[in-house]
């Protein structure tokens, strides 16, 4: 089951573990958990800026079919 994390929740909390990491913060026993999460949220935000890609594209393809927006590729 897919958490239920917008991208800025996830990106802020992704942020928040590398700095965590690179001041070292985190003992050697927490590494290994904050890595498994960071690995989480960055599928999560890849997921979401993927998601919203297709869904831009989707909608310009559908314009240009319509003849509502130019061609920008040619």
């Amino acid at each position: 089951m897919e958490e239920k994390i917008t991208y800025e929740e996830a990106f802020k909390e992704l942020k928040e573990i590398v700095n965590e990491i690179e001041e070292g913060d985190i003992s050697v026993d927490e590494l290994s958990t904050k890595v498994k999460r960071a690995s989480k949220l960055i599928k999560i935000c890849k997921g979401k800026l993927t998601s919203t890609e297709e869904d831009v594209n989707k909608i310009l393809k559908e314009l240009q079919e319509n003849d509502e927006i130019p061609d920008v590729t040619d």
